[in-house]
């Protein structure tokens, strides 16, 4: 399934019903006076977070939404129905933006969580309502409210236990494809993944997690460069970030000056995301370059960051890692 994360939708709730204009006729009551009914609201437009989804795709092909429109009312008093409301379900963790202004309507951080985005315009009111002691046979009526309408923005912001950042090869695609059923495409050249991988980790005492492969970024990602926002967008929800880092002796540049440049990236996006701790991990641990691994190590220890080196072809250090990260899970939760 394509995954999408970020689309532009415009909606339009119903429009009221027209309010009524009509006088009682019987045989027997000559002068029955004026009856008619009110319009009913217009459907409103609602947008509901669920599980079952995790993308926007059925927004990416369907741009335009409108619910239904009341209906008119009627004779003897009898108001119309109101217009069915429309639901738009989106995956759990959209958030709304109004497209013109920019700000934030809603953020749907949990499953069944709504958000009523456009209310349905009033029906008109009936004759009926306008009868006075001067003004016993009133021949109009209120005219009925438009529904609203807005262009929004919708963007999803994966939810995930662990976020797997580092440079394109760094080895994502691969540890996520080894410690869960996450299948991405694997290749041995840039920007193999296109898209974040979601995977679930299940461990051997029935516990899981969800670990997130992110697209690789490059320098000036925040300003859009390479996979730019889809990339950083997605580590804002990640409560642990295990940043991967190439210590093969194919690896290119400096180990620790690969790991600032991505750390200067993020902090360039959004500098709270600095704050969130990250766990560093050494891959291709079978192919690794001595000199780069010790010098990793080293600054890891230096600067009190926890290390571990793996190989995700080898399975070493996969279980002490995974330990690890249960342990650090676990911890969040209460």
């Amino acid at each position: 399934m394509q995954f999408v994360d970020y689309v532009k939708i415009h909606v339009k709730a119903g429009d009221g019903g027209k309010g009524c204009i009509s006088f009682r006729r019987e045989k027997y009551v000559p002068r029955g006076g004026p009856d008619g009914g009110d319009g009913g609201r217009g459907g409103h437009i609602i947008i509901k977070a669920t599980e079952r989804l995790n993308t926007l795709l059925d927004q990416k092909y369907r741009k335009e939404y409108k619910a239904e429109r009341g209906k008119n009312g009627k004779g003897k008093r009898m108001d119309g129905e109101n217009g069915k409301d429309l639901i738009i379900y989106v995956p759990v963790g959209t958030i709304i933006k109004n497209a013109v202004a920019g700000e934030i309507i809603a953020d749907l951080d949990s499953d069944g969580r709504i958000c009523l985005i456009a209310k349905g315009g009033k029906g008109g009111l009936g004759n009926a309502h306008f009868v006075t002691p001067v003004r016993q046979a009133p021949r109009f009526t209120k005219p009925p409210e438009k529904g609203e309408e807005k262009w929004l923005i919708l963007e999803l912001k994966l939810f995930a236990d662990v976020g797997l950042i580092g440079l394109p090869n760094a080895g994502k695609s691969t540890l996520i494809s080894v410690i869960s059923s996450a299948k991405p495409k694997i290749a041995d050249y840039p920007f193999t993944t296109l898209v974040p991988n979601l995977g679930v980790v299940k461990l051997s005492d029935f516990k899981s997690f969800v670990v997130a492969d992110i697209p690789g970024l490059i320098e000036g990602a925040h300003m859009g460069a390479g996979l730019g926002f889809q990339f950083l967008r997605h580590i804002e929800r990640t409560s642990i970030l295990l940043h991967l880092v190439d210590i093969s002796y194919m690896s290119e540049g400096d180990p620790v000056d690969n790991f600032h440049k991505i750390n200067r990236e993020i902090g360039l996006y959004n500098p709270l995301l600095l704050e969130k701790k990250q766990t560093v991990v050494g891959t291709k641990l079978d192919i690794a370059d001595k000199k780069i691994l010790d010098r990793l190590k080293e600054y890891c220890k230096t600067n009190a960051i926890t290390f571990f080196a793996i190989s995700a072809v080898t399975g070493q250090g996969i279980k002490k890692l995974l330990a690890f990260l249960a342990e650090k899970i676990e911890e969040k939760k209460y």
